[in-house]
């Protein structure tokens, strides 16, 4: 864990090789026009490092480890995005990393009490439903996009950082139950599988089910936890009928998915490689195209197909920059959510919180980049920190607040001692003050 102050400079150090030598590759191998091209690239990546460490450094907390790993990564994302099809800043995708960074402090300012989580519960119920009704009433049909002439918004983006924490802070109410018939239920319980529901409903109604597992992963570890938690006393019946209820309900899904579903999970998309298939059938050749250290930056062929620079995100940056640097990137990405995990929870809530977005992470990453490789049925959905979108980028960020906050935490008892410490230290300065005079 890195501290305030000087320890963290040699991983400052690393952050900034790491980035100038991409940029030193594109340098010597980059397609572009012109050298002011590349400059003004190189302009904005340092400039956001730079701009980093100094918030970094002013903005005092116990950690900056996922800042600088969160930094690390939007920077290469930044390079990679403005590769695609020959070397030019992109303008998008630079606002959106500022705007993922910011949204990374405000999602760790909020979170970080889990107490005050607890009292905001019912508010992030209504945030929900206001944008499953947003979805449902603008998006003009069945579909996640808001559309407003250039600019476009997924409200289902924001919904999984709400559904995290309703996971997470209705799990210490699991000790106060109701006879319900024969049995003692959580009121929260049933509340948040009610939501649950809502959520796969829509997901099922807008037929993004490429979203579904990742809900799926985040509820699963809320279960889990659940099943873990000392008060629960869930028996072992309870939990084998539950174990039972979720392959059965798992098996429907699968009998009674729509026709697109089924012919996605037993299509040969090299039988069509030029119509249905085209897309992943050219991610492939791509990556071969690319091997270990790729054609070259905006040398690529991807750069015309579509959704290269979100849905097949991992492909073009194989084939541009070869498959040694892809793999670093996802390693990267992998690194930063493992560390949260490595030191012991805080709280039973922090513990949640941050199981269930690793779980989200994880989930989306699989999807994509073996959806795009033809391992798994393609979904479509984004890599995070990594392909372009602005709710995406936003929503990851504000992600990552919330791991922060995992490894921060702030709780009621620390807030109150605080604020006395600030009136003790005001009211010795007014004393100082009577006294000179």
């Amino acid at each position: 864990m890195l501290k305030n102050g000087l320890n963290y400079g040699g991983v400052i150090t690393l952050l900034l090789l790491t980035h100038l030598s991409m940029l030193g590759i594109v340098l010597v191998r980059g397609n572009y026009q012109a050298p002011q091209d590349l400059l003004y690239l190189a302009l904005a990546v340092l400039g956001l490092d730079l701009i980093g460490i100094i918030a970094a450094a002013i903005y005092r907390q116990m950690t900056y480890t996922l800042d600088i790993m969160l930094l690390g990564i939007l920077n290469m994302s930044l390079i990679f995005q403005s590769c695609f099809g020959g070397v030019k800043l992109d303008i998008k995708h630079l606002i959106t990393c500022v705007a993922a960074m910011v949204a990374c402090e405000i999602g760790f300012l909020l979170t970080r009490n889990h107490e005050w989580i607890r009292k905001q519960k019912k508010y992030i119920y209504i945030i929900i439903g206001i944008l499953i009704l947003a979805i449902l009433t603008l998006t003009g049909g069945r579909s996640m996009w808001i559309t407003f002439k250039s600019f476009s918004i997924q409200p289902s983006e924001f919904i999984k950082p709400c559904f995290v924490l309703i996971c997470a802070a209705s799990i210490v109410e699991l000790h106060k139950k109701i006879k319900v018939l024969f049995f003692y239920v959580s009121i929260d319980t049933l509340c948040l599988l009610a939501m649950t529901v809502v959520i796969f409903g829509l997901q099922w109604w807008c037929r993004d089910l490429g979203s579904l597992p990742t809900f799926a992963a985040i509820f699963g570890c809320a279960l889990v936890c659940r099943l873990c938690y000392p008060r629960a006393k869930i028996n072992k019946t309870a939990i084998a009928a539950m174990c039972v209820g979720g392959v059965l309900l798992a098996m429907v899904a699968w009998m009674l998915a729509p026709a697109y579903v089924q012919e996605r999970l037993h299509a040969d998309i090299w039988a069509d490689p030029y119509g249905t298939g085209y897309q992943q059938c050219q991610a492939l050749i791509g990556v071969a195209r690319g091997g270990w250290l790729g054609v070259g930056a905006g040398h690529g062929r991807l750069a015309g197909v579509f959704a290269h620079e979100s849905d097949i995100v991992f492909c073009t940056i194989c084939e541009e920059w070869g498959l040694l640097y892809a793999g670093l990137t996802v390693v990267m990405i992998l690194i930063m959510l493992t560390t949260v995990l490595m030191n012991p929870p805080k709280s039973y809530y922090h513990a949640t919180m941050t199981a269930g977005v690793v779980a989200a992470f994880v989930a989306q990453m699989a999807l994509n980049i073996f959806g795009s490789c033809n391992l798994i049925p393609f979904t479509g959905v984004t890599l995070p920190f990594i392909s372009e979108g602005g709710s995406s980028m936003v929503t990851c960020g504000f992600l990552v607040g919330m791991l922060k906050a995992g490894q921060s935490p702030l709780f009621h008892h620390e807030v109150l001692r605080r604020k006395q410490a600030k009136k003790q230290k005001q009211g010795a300065s007014a004393q100082n003050g009577k006294v000179s005079a």
